[in-house]
């Protein structure tokens, strides 16, 4: 047996990155020296390191079923191992004398039971009710006050489902070409890809690999690094890809580099196109975000305004933009501007999200302090301070409703996804959440508004996907969408980029298409039934 310290490292590394801790795995790479290590991490595969974890609990089980002469124990443990109880001393000994004690009484109860059973043999049984003068009578199901929810899985066919496999390593993020049926995905096998999910295409779905290089030795060699950033341009003609080699890349819609955008001293966190096209924002580990003109990949204007990591940008417009930090600031700046337009201050941990709403006129920001803020140009404090969730606050996102946008007449709401495992609905105006989400059952990563603003989706680690109806006034009908698929992160990227093809929540598939691009296979719609709606 052979472990050192650059596997353990490596294992525990790659755990906090597929566990979204990314900004603990990048301090965590730096102090262990992971980027001088000789393993290569397209090799590994994804949860090794809880696959392994569980591997040393089933011996530990395996143990307790075993006695020291060999034989095999007599019965199997009635529960279970925790990690926890694995690692406790003398967890084996412990566990077989438990064992054989339960054992012991529940022998001693059976013949104590044998002996008076045949003494109450005609009595009713115990827990048992008489109803009407009948024994075992049931309830009246028409006189019953509310009704019963139960969940049916509704399978979806295979003719609408579309599988896009090529990636060999995990998958951080993807994105739908606003203009042709194009998805790009982003990956930690150190590549992007272009899926050409054409529906007139009836063969499988054709992909683009973009190979993310670095120069070494005058030749170009893999990076090796994670691919966790990427955009679009507004007329769908060029890909932004951001990586953790420190590098922004920008790709035409047929797979060829134009150019690389190399000023970054450490990984990217974000970047993001202007509406114009003409510009491309970036933010870094390095505490700066950087103006490129995506023209002549020439950095426009880096703002070295944060004292810690960047973690996401947003433009307000085609100049103007706002950065957050694990420095607990938020700032909004202007190309040619040499400082901040406005500091927001009052969050206390890390600000992991902001977001622009459609008009421009509110900033929402998310932390680690379990808390989201609306912020206003008009006023220094945050305009509302919405406190419910009792977790981190991971994302957030603006329905496309409400003023500038195209469903005006529909009011505009603000989504919040949380470690806590819900998904909070919030209306701004009135700084109230007028909605909880409690069926995922682990953190929530994603979430996504449909172009319309009607339907919900929520992508957590408990690999599910939920799709809520929003329009529905006395509580969210939900549909789920689960997969048992190892690397079940590339199914809610695919689901958590809504297309124009909303699912049916009453029937269970798509409303205006046959196809959903992104339904894994072992995926099962639950819809929420009319009874209990």
């Amino acid at each position: 047996m052979s472990i050192t310290s650059d596997e353990v490292n490596f294992l525990v590394y790659r755990y906090l990155q597929e566990s979204g801790f990314s900004h603990s795995a990048f301090t965590f790479g730096i102090e262990s020296h992971i980027s001088q290590s000789n393993i290569n991490g397209t090799l590994v595969p994804p949860a090794a390191l809880i696959s392994i974890l569980q591997k040393g609990l089933q011996y530990v089980e395996a143990e307790i079923s075993i006695n020291e002469d060999g034989t095999v124990f007599d019965g199997r443990p009635i529960e279970s191992l925790s990690l926890i109880d694995a690692v406790m001393p003398d967890v084996v000994q412990t566990r077989q004398q438990a064992f054989r004690d339960r054992l012991a009484q529940q022998q001693t109860t059976c013949t104590i039971t044998a002996s008076t059973s045949g003494i109450q043999s005609n009595a009713p049984k115990n827990g048992e009710a008489t109803v009407n003068g009948e024994e075992n009578g049931t309830h009246n199901m028409n006189n019953h006050s509310e009704p019963m929810e139960m969940d049916v899985d509704v399978e979806i066919p295979a003719s609408k489902a579309t599988v896009l496999r090529g990636h060999e390593s995990e998958v951080f993020i993807c994105a739908w070409n606003p203009v042709s049926d194009l998805l790009a995905s982003g990956s930690g096998d150190s590549t992007a890809r272009i899926w050409n999910l054409n529906e007139n295409n009836n063969s499988i779905s054709t992909q683009l690999v973009l190979r993310h290089c670095i120069r070494e030795g005058g030749q170009d060699v893999p990076s090796n690094k994670d691919v966790t950033s990427l955009d679009w341009n507004s007329d769908g003609t060029l890909l932004a890809t951001g990586s953790y080699d420190g590098f922004a890349r920008i790709w035409t819609k047929d797979g060829n580099l134009a150019s690389t955008l190399g000023q970054h001293k450490g990984p990217i966190f974000a970047l993001k196109w202007n509406k114009k096209g003409n510009c491309i924002l970036s933010a870094g580990v390095d505490k700066t975000t950087i103006i490129w003109d995506a023209h002549t990949g020439e950095a426009k204007q880096q703002f070295p305004f944060h004292s810690a990591p960047a973690l996401d940008v947003d433009w307000q417009n085609n100049t103007t933009f706002a950065s957050c930090s694990t420095d607990m600031c938020i700032h909004v700046c202007r190309l040619g501007s040499d400082r901040p337009l406005k500091t927001f201050q009052g969050h206390t941990n890390e600000v992991n999200a902001i977001k622009w709403d459609p008009s421009g006129m509110l900033l929402a920001s998310c932390s680690d302090d379990m808390t989201l803020k609306i912020w206003s140009m008009k006023q220094e404090s945050c305009v509302h301070d919405l406190q419910a969730h009792s977790k981190e606050i991971y994302t957030i996102k603006w329905s496309p409703t409400g003023p500038s946008t195209n469903n005006p007449n529909a009011n505009i709401m603000l989504a919040s996804a949380s470690f806590d495992s819900t998904v909070r609905l919030w209306d701004v105006e009135r700084g109230v959440c007028i909605h909880t989400l409690t069926r995922h059952q682990e953190p929530v990563y994603s979430v996504a508004f449909s172009p319309d603003g009607k339907h919900l989706a929520s992508g957590s680690f408990d690999k599910c996907v939920h799709i809520w109806n929003t329009t529905v006034r006395a509580g969210l009908e939900f549909i789920l969408c689960q997969t048992t698929e190892k690397r079940q992160l590339i199914v809610i990227c695919l689901w958590l980029c809504f297309r124009l093809e909303p699912w049916c929540t009453a029937t269970g598939v798509l409303a205006a298409s046959s196809r959903c691009a992104g339904t894994a296979p072992e995926t099962k719609l639950v819809p929420v039934p009319q009874t209990a709606r």
